[in-house]
């Protein structure tokens, strides 16, 4: 895809739409080194600093590696593969260990405070979960799971948990990347159908007894890798 001169509003996302296009569809390959910083911005007819914070973006997403005095290149070909190479092992486990609690504490007052709308978003993210599952579409996979984990925090209606909760929303999306890297039990046997039930019943033991089997389960497969 040849590259072409965004429009003069929004200019950095433009761009980093078009350098994002790039890597996607496999004109600038895997582990491949991209053009430099004065030609993209001559391609594009834009300044070299809209162009360094476009990188600077994709880089910070895991889809490029900034190699000072090397160049730039394609680390990734997703944000969720970028995920998955930016986070595994010691630090994977980390970010669980600090997730548990939230969601933990999440569910048992989610089961108290639910209301019927968050039960149906829930319903609905799973549902969907499903399907990218059945279809093995990993990204969708991934975004809708990290997404049913957002909104069982929400349902709990603690606008301090809840924003807590979402400044973890790169690690929490990392971190189900990286497991389903490492290979997932089916989705309907992983708790969240476990967890629903016991947020409809308003059951807030059952709710974090769920929480904790499904975090157990986590770290024993963080614990393979």
């Amino acid at each position: 895809m040849p590259l072409s001169a965004p429009q003069r509003s929004g200019l950095v996302d433009q761009v980093i739409g078009q350098l994002s296009e790039a890597i996607r569809s496999g004109e600038w390959p895997l582990g491949e080194r991209i053009p430099t910083e004065a030609s993209l911005a001559a391609d594009l007819g834009v300044g070299r600093n809209t162009v360094r914070e476009a990188v600077r973006a994709l880089a910070h997403s895991g889809l490029l590696d900034v190699r000072q005095g090397d160049g730039t290149y394609v680390r990734a070909t997703s944000e969720v593969s970028g995920a998955i190479r930016k986070l595994a092992g010691t630090e994977l486990r980390e970010v669980l260990q600090v997730r548990k609690p939230l969601e933990v504490e999440g569910a048992r007052l989610a089961a108290l405070a639910r209301t019927d709308d968050d039960l149906a978003r829930l319903r609905e993210l799973l549902d969907g979960r499903d399907r990218a599952w059945a279809d093995r579409d990993m990204d969708d996979y991934v975004r809708i799971d990290a997404a049913f984990h957002q909104a069982a925090v929400e349902a709990a209606h603690n606008s301090v948990l809840t924003e807590l909760y979402r400044g973890l929303t790169e690690v929490v999306v990392a971190s189900v990347a990286a497991m389903t890297r490492l290979g997932l039990p089916h989705p309907k046997e992983e708790g969240h159908r476990g967890l629903l039930a016991a947020l409809v019943a308003r059951d807030a033991d059952r709710a974090a007894t769920e929480v904790c089997a499904f975090f157990d389960e986590l770290d024993a497969h963080s614990n393979l890798s």
